[in-house]
């Protein structure tokens, strides 16, 4: 099945250098952002308290912030989650001496002023240390995802150029959303994280199909200047790429409409996710292995003659 009904013939590596200025903007402003704000961490990296609580009907909101106020539960962050009926109180770490038994009595006392009917149906205790633990994790594994693509694409195709430009373009694009979830100060938690490795897969994916057909294209057009050839090799490949997102972008979106708040970070990370994953393929690693100095010869490795080949 194809987008269009025709090849397209887009001169993409024509105006790669516009887009270059815009990803070094995007990335230095996503980096000052990181540095100055900062993400707005959950309690998986912080540690604290997570509570979770159902109501027999619509439940007040701004009720049970004055309850946990009055009962001297403070900073108390309360929202809906997943029905207007339930909702999730996100607090900051146990004061010293204090147990997570004697505070589920007091915020449980408090919350049933409002409605005696509430059920606290999950308490978690995350503890600073464990949080701090967690975030190294994910920093490792976000670390050994990024070597991990460098050698395999090394070896696929023979040459640092399209490993550089895959790495380059596996860096942006989580930079990104992590930029967008520090501009937007949405709440940063594991599911976020799991969101972040299924764009770098995503986008690597789609640059592996880019670099494929680069290669097969160098194959049997090696008059052809290699900008012509990476413009073309884009452009056979550019049907199948914007079905695919698109086809995934329209599961996101119904994730992100009907998901709620449980499954709001992880399905707005995924969406932020392929948009950029998308153009970073053609405009970051593609282009980057151009100029770079990509050649058809670097593609395919010069076997090594036999001496004994040149023997009568």
């Amino acid at each position: 099945m194809e987008f269009f009904r025709k090849t397209t013939s887009f001169a993409f590596m024509k105006t790669r250098k516009i887009w270059y200025v815009l990803s070094i903007v995007l990335m230095v402003g996503s980096l000052a952002l990181l540095f100055t704000r900062g993400l707005n961490l959950s309690v998986d990296f912080t540690g604290g308290v997570t509570v979770e609580a159902a109501y027999p009907a619509a439940a007040d909101i701004e009720a049970a912030r004055t309850a946990l106020a009055a009962a001297g539960i403070a900073g108390a962050q309360v929202q809906n989650f997943g029905t207007s009926r339930d909702i999730v109180i996100r607090m900051p770490p146990l004061a010293a001496g204090q147990s997570g038994a004697d505070l589920r009595q007091q915020l449980e006392a408090a919350l049933r002023t409002v409605e005696p009917a509430v059920e606290i149906r999950r308490f978690d205790v995350v503890g600073p240390q464990v949080g701090s633990e967690l975030l190294e994790s994910a920093i490792w594994a976000l670390s050994f995802t990024i070597l991990l693509i460098f050698i395999y694409v090394a070896l696929r195709f023979h040459t640092y150029r399209l490993s550089v430009g895959a790495i380059v373009a596996a860096l942006h694009d989580p930079l990104m959303v992590l930029g967008f979830f520090s501009l937007t100060q949405l709440t940063f938690d594991l599911s976020v994280i799991a969101a972040i490795l299924a764009v770098i897969g995503y986008s690597l994916n789609d640059t592996v199909v880019v670099f494929d057909r680069i290669r097969e294209r160098f194959e049997h057009n090696q008059r052809s200047s290699p900008e012509a050839v990476l413009d073309q090799s884009i452009n056979q490949t550019l049907s199948r790429t914007v079905m695919t997102s698109g086809t995934t972008l329209l599961v996101v979106l119904v994730l992100f409409a009907l998901g709620g708040p449980a499954l709001e970070g992880f399905s707005t990370a995924l969406i932020v996710g392929i948009v950029i994953g998308t153009y970073s393929s053609i405009y970051v690693a593609s282009a980057l292995a151009l100029d770079l100095g990509l050649k058809g010869e670097h593609l395919f490795p010069i076997a090594r003659k036999d001496p004994l080949d040149d023997l009568p």
